[in-house]
């Protein structure tokens, strides 16, 4: 009685177990949330890591400059493969005699060596340049929080257009629909004699030309999410679910001086801060060449004639030293980096406070853009149900011969319309607001905070 079932049972994991198995190995759909997004772009897009080891470089130059505080230890050896004795001549102690010759043998086969040496003082140069190093590292880490606030601002265009390319293809397909549904009423209506023919060929051609729009708008859609898997650091061929839908940001208040708040903000100045402070000490450094040094050193050395470790084999001495050095003349060399240095200094000035001015622009205009596009997206609020009742109107008043078949085009041309001017509106709007933040120099952490408490 059993073999019977197990039979069944082996036929129905025939059948089903195919697509089981395709189901299993077929990719699932990454979900995406345009918070999902940031935090992918965060976490793997080439560029943005790419800028995160600017900081590991420059922790390293940080090390580089405090290692010049520490004593060197060095060690040495060598082994004379050949050598060429040295002969002296010595004058015969017996008159008549020949000159006696002596070979001696003033190089040892083996020798090693140990030095090593201690700064003392350098003018100041060594804690300069460690000072510069630690400026370095604090610019690199403003550089790496500019490049997170690009890459925060570039995923959400990638989303939000994504979602905005969806929102026109969408609208381009209920545009092909309404065309064809009334192609479709048109032709009954001709069928009875109560539509002319030239009505039904107006009513094809018009869903005619708008396949091409739509097929245009579909394809714009995948572009899209190609270009959201780039910046998400995605491959290109997995698949993704995008969650969300355009709408107007928060209209809570901003701050009262928006201006100052971007300037005591923003990455790129203070990097620029960071940068005067390493020209500062490179001007410490370059007088620093001026001045005396003071260093001490020593060596021990052992030799001998035979590689064993044998008391009397091995000779040593060693030596102490205590340098003094002090520059006289070395061609007007520190006079120049002194200048050099002072002009680096001066560019950077000017460059902060041309930027400082860029900088109070672009947030005004981000702020006038996001007004602009508030104001653009209210207008739009009841356009689209306008459209949507005209064109409702438009084709009971055909049907009822109270209208003619250009009017109903019209009507839905003017509702495509009014849906993508409403889409670009909301579109306009959300990015109005990451590029006010952006120009802010508010980050991840900035703007969600802002959010909550203007809820």
């Amino acid at each position: 009685m059993r073999k019977p079932a197990v039979a069944l049972s082996a036929l129905a994991l025939a059948l089903v177990g195919p697509g089981v198995l395709a189901a299993r190995e077929a990719k699932a759909a990454v979900v995406l949330t345009v918070d999902d997004a940031i935090a992918l772009a965060l976490r793997q897009n080439p560029f943005h890591l790419a800028s995160q080891e600017k900081i590991a470089q420059a922790r390293a130059g940080v090390r580089q400059a405090a290692a010049g505080f520490l004593p060197t230890l060095n060690a040495s050896g060598s082994s004379t493969l050949d050598e060429k004795l040295f002969v002296l001549e010595f004058p015969s102690m017996v008159p008549g005699e020949p000159p006696v010759r002596m070979s001696i043998d003033f190089t040892k086969d083996y020798q090693m060596g140990f030095s090593f040496g201690l700064p003392l003082y350098a003018g100041g140069r060594l804690a300069a340049g460690y000072r510069m190093a630690a400026s370095g590292l604090k610019a690199s880490r403003e550089s790496v929080r500019l490049s997170e606030q690009e890459t925060v601002l570039e995923a959400k265009r990638a989303f939000y257009g994504y979602l905005l390319a969806r929102e026109f293809s969408a609208v381009a397909d209920e545009g092909l629909r309404l065309a064809e549904d009334f192609t479709r009423n048109v032709k009954n209506l001709y069928e009875v004699g109560m539509a002319s023919k030239f009505d039904l060929l107006r009513s094809e051609v018009q869903a005619a030309n708008l396949r091409p729009q739509a097929i245009r708008a579909r394809n714009s859609v995948e572009v899209a999410a190609l270009g959201l898997k780039t910046v998400c650091g995605l491959d290109l061929d997995a698949p993704i679910e995008v969650r969300g839908e355009l709408a107007a940001p928060p209209l809570g208040a901003e701050a009262r001086d928006i201006v100052a708040e971007a300037l005591a903000r923003r990455p790129e100045l203070r990097q620029l801060d960071y940068r005067r402070a390493m020209a500062g000490e490179s001007l410490k450094i370059a007088r620093g060449a001026v001045l005396p040094t003071l260093a001490v050193g020593g060596v021990y050395n052992v030799w001998g004639d035979a590689l064993r470790l044998r008391r009397g084999v091995w000779q040593n001495y060693y030596t102490v030293n205590l340098s003094l050095s002090l520059p006289i003349f070395n061609g007007f060399d520190a006079e120049a980096r002194i200048g050099q240095a002072k002009a680096a200094l001066r560019e950077l000035e000017w460059t902060r406070k041309g930027l400082s001015e860029a900088i109070a622009l672009e947030v005004r205009q981000a702020a006038l853009n996001l007004n602009q596009a508030r104001e653009t997206l209210l207008s739009q609020e009841m356009n689209v149900e306008q459209a949507r009742e005209a064109v409702r109107i438009a084709e009971l008043n055909y049907a009822e011969g109270l209208a003619t078949n250009l009017d109903v085009s019209t009507a839905q041309v003017a509702l495509s319309q009014a849906r993508t001017n409403h889409s670009q509106a909301l579109y306009d709007c959300v990015m109005s607001q990451a590029q006010l933040e952006k120009a802010v120099g508010r980050g991840r952490t900035e703007s969600r905070s802002n959010e909550r408490r203007n809820p």
